[in-house]
Order: structure tokens, then sequence, then C-alpha cells
């Protein structure tokens, strides 16, 4: 175990350490009928007719034949790839165990859920409270409420999977190798079932040398894998980025939804795995040394070589996963650099630039919306709320010609709007919620920044995970878009305490803890570097979020 200080220890590797398995007993009922459904007409064919012929193989005499060595760097690339995003995954899944097909999160909908904790309906039961521990040898970086580095590894690993997986199908389809893969004839159909009926009915049917051609089942396997399962993981991840859901809502609902592409998006996570150990099974009982040189060194024999030099290379891929946890916790800060580096100027350039169009009607907010953070402990807010913040100031200040303060009353003169927009958490969960307020832009034209403001830094009343005054920056171009408001009302009422109180700011283009709550001042600056340790807000400081989280 990593040794945390007192304070993380609490927080990242508590005194519950519970894990639980729930499936809402509808969905169990048709996972198990599926099986049965699969799995019986196999068995009542056996029991009928006997086991069904396996045509022989024969070695076409044209065509790809072999594992050239792209191919072969591309697999174990792709292998060392897909099991850190699955461990990635996995962590930043635990972050908000539940799992649903509805866009509002609303306890006791979900259809799986990872904790044994049902949410307590006798107290506040924030989003954060829900977090659950997962162990570092399953996940990374593992323990609870990680993740900030989980999303680190997901989204730099995951440059490297797409990547890879472009090199792969360009040079598949320009060497001839996708005949391989993709099936071309109708045969292949019932040549599958023919294997299907041996596998499922525990028979070893007689397989061919697959350095020369597939079995029917083996090519629809792989067809699926690169084909569709990989597409879909990509697209669905896409589905859950607040920017382009509130941009192009149709996109979202192909899958069913923000939360239905989530769900999908774990599915196809277990249809990986379950790939991989049959996989790797087959490969172990039906010629291990001969499988591992067709994969290591292309080669169609049964020396051992093979086989010691792939073991060594799936060592390399498991001492990948201790690394990438201890680099966690030991260079935080320069992993979080490094994701900037990375994708901070692609996202600048592609999902920044969609401005948030999409809103909801009343019908469609949701019954339950999670709460977050943790509410201010301050005097002085405390106070304020007590009398309904009636001698609340909003001091704005910094880089502009008008400093300003302004009670609530003074600030809703500027100009007000009303909102139904989704709200997207970075640990998973989503709500639907009415939202009313003065338009930034409206403030932005009072205060009139000067020419080298270019940051705006909330600053609130509320304390970061760890202690601390919370804060976070925008830009003053996200700030200056549509559907940028500093709230005062929810669902058609003041802002409630827990939401934010007295005035909460709300920007669809971003994750949630972007929209700083309880705000206290707002200042305008030349650069986020000057605020805080200089990554852009409490969260970026103490967690390694992303400065600006699209997706």
């Amino acid at each position: 175990m990593i040794p945390f200080d007192a304070d993380h220890r609490a927080i990242h590797y508590p005194d519950d350490r519970r894990f639980c398995v729930w499936i809402r007993p509808s969905i169990l009922i048709a996972l198990i009928a599926a099986g049965v459904l699969c799995v019986a007409p196999a068995w009542i064919q056996w029991m009928l007719t006997g086991l069904p012929a396996i045509p022989a193989q024969t070695i076409p005499a044209t065509g790809p034949q072999g594992f050239p060595i792209w191919l072969r760097i591309c697999h174990f690339l792709n292998f060392a790839f897909v099991t850190l995003l699955i461990r990635s995954g996995i962590c930043i899944l635990m972050d908000h165990p539940r799992l649903y097909f509805n866009d509002h999160c609303t306890p006791g909908s979900e259809w799986l859920r990872l904790t044994p904790i049902q949410v307590p309906k006798d107290r506040v039961w924030t989003a954060k409270d829900d977090a659950r521990y997962i162990s570092p040898l399953i996940a990374t970086p593992g323990y609870r409420h990680a993740i900030g580095l989980a999303r680190i590894w997901h989204f730099l690993i995951v440059h490297g999977y797409i990547f890879t997986g472009i090199a792969f199908l360009i040079l598949l389809f320009a060497t001839g190798q996708w005949q391989r893969l993709v099936p071309v004839s109708p045969r292949v159909i019932p040549e599958a079932w023919s294997y299907w009926v041996h596998y499922a009915t525990l028979h070893m049917p007689p397989e061919p040398n697959g350095y020369y051609a597939y079995n029917a089942l083996q090519q629809l396997a792989y067809f699926s894998v690169v084909f569709v399962f990989g597409p879909l993981t990509i697209l669905t991840g896409i589905a859950m980025s607040p920017a382009v859901v509130n941009r192009f809502p149709l996109y979202a609902h192909l899958f069913g939804g923000r939360q239905a592409a989530r769900s999908i998006h774990f599915l196809l996570m277990l249809s990986f795995v379950s790939f991989i150990v049959v996989h790797v099974g087959l490969v172990v009982i039906t010629g291990f040394a001969r499988n591992m040189n067709h994969i290591v060194f292309g080669t169609d024999d049964v020396r051992l070589r093979g086989m010691i030099v792939g073991l060594g290379a799936i060592g390399l891929v498991v001492f990948s996963w201790i690394a990438a946890h201890y680099l966690s916790w030991k260079f935080p800060r320069q992993l979080q650099h490094a994701l900037k580096f990375v994708t901070y100027p692609m996202q600048l350039l592609t999902l920044n630039r969609l401005v948030p169009s999409r809103h909801y009607t009343a019908a469609d907010i949701s019954p339950h919306f999670w709460p977050n953070g943790k509410l201010p402990v301050r005097s002085d807010w405390k106070a304020m709320a007590r009398d309904g913040f009636r001698n609340y100031r909003l001091r704005v200040d910094g880089l502009v010609e008008r400093p300003v303060e302004l009670t609530l009353e003074e600030l809703t003169g500027l100009g007000e709007t009303e909102q139904i927009t989704m709200h997207h958490c970075i640990q998973g969960w989503s709500g639907i919620a009415q939202w009313g307020g003065v338009p930034m832009r409206a403030l932005v034209e009072f205060v009139r920044p000067l020419p080298g403001a270019r940051t705006v830094v909330f600053y609130s009343f509320g304390e970061g995970l760890y202690g601390g005054a919370y804060y976070d920056t925008q830009s003053l171009e996200n700030v200056l878009q549509p559907g940028c408001i500093l709230a005062t009302r929810m669902n058609g009422s003041p802002l409630p305490d827990l939401y934010g109180a007295p005035l909460r700011l709300r920007i669809e283009n971003q994750l949630g803890y972007k929209m700083v709550k309880w705000i206290e001042r707002i200042e305008f600056v030349a650069s986020e570097k000057s605020v805080g340790l200089g990554e852009g807000g409490k969260n970026e400081d103490d967690e390694y979020f992303d400065l600006l989280p699209n997706i």
C-alpha cells in the first residue's frame, strides 16, 4: 500500500472496503435466459443427432498466411493498451459504482450496483460519499477517489489504442490480411454453429492451424472485436462528453442516452475481458508453443522460444500495471502535465468549440439530482444562509475597469435567463435541472475586463476534498458562451443551500466540478497559473483533474 498521510489515508483507504455486485433481478433473469438460449440448442442437437461434422482444413493456395511483423507488433500493443484501459476504467467506475439506462440516475433505478450501500434516505448522501474503494491489484491506480489519476491513464492510453487501431486497419486492408478476419461467404454461419456445438457441449473440435486460417467461429469472434467492439467503445466514450451531448443530443440518443452509453461502454469492457480469457485459454490448450511462435516470431513450429519470449512480453505488460500504479502516486503532477500536453491543444480546437444548444422541458427534470461537495462550514456563510442571503455581496475584481460588490438583487438586475440542461459529473452520474440566473456575459460587460484579462476565477465559501478554499477557473472565452450563467434558482425555487446557494456557476460544455458552488467572489486574472498551485482549480491542484474537461 502507498504510505498516505492521515488525511489522504482516510479518503483513499477507508475503513469500509467492502465490495458487492448487485444486478437488478429482471436484468439477471434476462441474462440467464439469453445464456440458456445460446447453449440449450447446442445440447439438444448433440443429444438428438450427435456432434456436427467439422470440415477438414485445407491450406489455401493463395491469400494471406502467417502473421507479418506489423500485425504482431499491433497485437502486443493492443493487449497492453486494452488491459490498462480496462484497469483505469474500473477505477473510474468505482467513483460512481452504479449503472443506469436512464439519464436521471435516481437511486434505486440502477441496473447494476457495485457497492453494498443503498442510498440512505435519512441524511444527505453525496456522490462523493457513494464512491467505493477498489484494490490496486484490479484497477489503476486503485484505492478510493482516484478518478483524476485514473482519467489521466485512460485518456493517455486511449490515444495509443486509437492510433494502433488505425495503423492496424490500414495495414490490414493494404496487405490483404483482411481476408483472414472478414467473412465473405454465408457458409461461415453454419460452420461457426458447428464449432459452437462442440464448445458448448464441452467437446474440443479439431482445430485448424491458425497460421494458415481461422475456424469460422474464430473468424466471427475476431471480426467482432476488431470491427464492432473497438469502434463502439470509442463511440460510446464520446457519447459521455458534456460538450458533445449538449451540442448534438441526437448522437447520445443513438445509444439510448448518456447513461445508456455509459452502460454499453461497461458491457463492451466485459466483452473484451471475456474475449481475452477465452482467447488465452484456447491458445494454451490448442498448442501453446506453436501458437506463441505464430504471434511472437511469425513462424509455424513448436520450438519453445516463442513461448518464452511471449511470457516475457506478458510479464512486461503486468509490470506496466505496477509501474502505472507507482507513477500515479509518486509523480502525479508530471502525469497531469503529460495529459495536458497531449490533449489540451486538441480540445481547444475541437470539443471546446462546440456551443451547447441542448435544452429540455420541465417534464424532463430529474426527480433526484445528486448533491456533491462539502457544505461550507464558514461562520459568515452560515450566518448569511440563516438570513436568506440578504446580506450577501458578490465581489468582482481583478483585471477589470469597474470592480464592484453586488447584492443578489443588484446582480439579477443585470438581466436573467432560464435554462433546463443536463449536468455531467466527472464521477459518471448525470441529471437534468432547471437553472435560472444571470448570464456571465452580462456581468462581464458590466465590469469591463482589461485587455490582459484572459481567465476568470470563481472562489467558493466551501472547501476542497482535503480542506482549503475551493476555487476553479474558466477562460474568458468560455464564460461568454450562451448558457454560461450565475445561477440563483434551481427548478423554479431559490437555489438550495445543498446545491450552491447563494450563487453557483453553470457552464454546459464541461464537467460539473468546474461549476463552482457557494460563490464568494469572482476575480479576473491573466492566467490560471497565478492562482493556487497554478493548475486551474482546487480539484486540479489536489486531485489532478483536467483543466478543460469537455469529456
